[in-house]
């Protein structure tokens, strides 16, 4: 995504100086893509621990940050202490110490941090924030908000180091941190208190011999059963995912195609696939949430109820039949099908309001939020869609605390957690 907008669309505003990633390879495959794509010269490639040197030789203004999960803040204070700006995919952290950590960088470099949270950028989402802060609905009073994942989608965090919390925080900090952050931001609000439940419900090697499945192997590509399972992800059939993690294994030791019914003594599972929370916002409104990982479709209901009314989207995708499709194909399987987002206010009948036209991924949100990354002297958003490190940390301190909150059986409160200077 980054890298595709700074040697295309963004060229005139941005130049790509240089690669940090484990595997050679990965940066090879990247290198020609991006020759064959751009005609781009090729980058210095550099491994993790050079990344000081890295940034000593190409001087970036700008480090974007898309590693594992766990390591995000690592690179972000670096790019901090070496004079850069970080840009980081979400989640900012996967931990309250790491949050910390940003927070201290921060405030003793003085340097900025920008979160990538292109859901923030969907214009149906856009338009659900305008709603309510026109106060169509008054003061919000109850978010109820479900996103389900298909058997494609869903699935696919269970192939990858995502089924580890270890790497990703979990799929309430990897994935939810998402959603939390809309909430948040719709509001113009932040967690108080979580209380959550989650478990293992569907995928990993009890489940499975529970309906009865045969024993799994640890991973699909190369396994002759793999061909008729719709579960299954052939890393030797695809072009890029065969340049990009099967050519790279010797070089990254990183295994993309666990199987989800399996690989647990090599990868456990210890990531929920079914998960409920619910919290209490700082001014007062409550909040329902819910993620599944294995639904036949794809979607997500946000509402709003108020004191004056009701507003609420409704998105629902195709689903995926079959599994490990590519990237376009994806995107595709992903685009809603089913939309709506109504508005009822009290005493009126229900209305629909129109729904933006949206075009590329995350509903058109990539696009967008690509623009405010690389344009220059962009105007101040009306919507507020900028996330600093600030927004990082909320949104991944209600997911850490959704985590504890399962672990203790206890509500959790978010201050308990969150650096002095964030409640401030």
């Amino acid at each position: 995504m980054f890298l595709d907008a700074a040697a295309g669309r963004f060229a005139d505003h941005a130049e790509l100086v240089g690669l940090c990633d484990p595997s050679a390879t990965r940066m090879a495959h990247w290198n020609r893509h991006l020759a064959d794509t751009f005609g781009h010269p090729p980058l210095p490639a550099y491994p993790p621990g050079r990344f000081d040197a890295m940034v000593a030789e190409t001087r970036p203004d700008v480090v974007v940050v898309t590693s594992v999960d766990a390591t995000h803040h690592t690179y972000i204070v670096r790019a901090l202490e070496l004079g850069c700006e970080a840009v980081t995919e979400k989640p900012m952290a996967t931990d309250a110490e790491k949050v910390a950590a940003v927070f201290e960088a921060v405030e003793r470099t003085g340097g900025e941090v920008r979160v990538a949270f292109n859901y923030r950028w969907m214009p149906v989402f856009s338009a659900l924030k305008g709603v309510v802060a026109s106060g169509a609905v008054g003061r919000p009073t109850l978010v109820d908000f479900q996103w389900r994942l298909d058997t494609s989608h869903g699935a696919d965090y269970f192939r990858r180091w995502h089924r580890e919390k270890k790497h990703s925080g979990g799929l309430l900090v990897h994935k939810a941190t998402h959603h939390f952050d809309l909430v948040n931001w719709i509001l113009d609000d932040r967690p108080e208190r979580v209380f959550a439940l989650g478990g293992l419900a569907f995928y990993g090697g009890a489940n499975a011999a529970a309906r009865g499945l045969p024993p799994a192997p640890e991973r699909f590509t190369g396994e002759p059963d793999a061909a008729d399972d719709p579960f299954a992800l052939d890393l030797a059939a695809d072009p890029g995912l065969r340049g990009l993690y099967l050519d790279a294994e010797a070089d990254s030791g990183y295994v993309r195609d666990r199987h989800v019914f399996g690989g647990e003594s090599k990868w456990p599972i210890t990531s929920e696939d079914t998960m409920a929370v619910t919290a209490r916002m700082a001014g007062g409104a409550l909040l329902n949430y819910s993620l599944v990982a294995y639904c036949p479709w794809e979607g997500e209901r946000l509402s709003v109820v108020g004191t004056e009314g009701h507003v609420e989207y409704f998105g629902r995708g195709p689903g995926h039949i079959i599994a490990g499709q590519g990237d376009d194909d994806l995107a595709a399987a992903q685009r809603p099908v089913e939309q709506t987002l109504r508005l009822q206010r009290h005493f009126e009948p229900s209305r629909d309001l129109p729904i933006p036209e949206a075009e590329g991924g995350h509903g058109g949100g990539d696009a967008r939020l690509l623009e405010r990354l690389f344009l220059p002297d962009l105007p101040p958003d009306p919507l507020g869609r900028d996330a600093s490190h600030h927004d990082g940390a909320w949104s991944v301190l209600a997911g850490v605390a959704a985590n504890r909150s399962i672990e203790t059986g206890r509500p959790v409160g978010i201050g308990e957690l969150a650096p002095p200077s964030l409640c401030r």
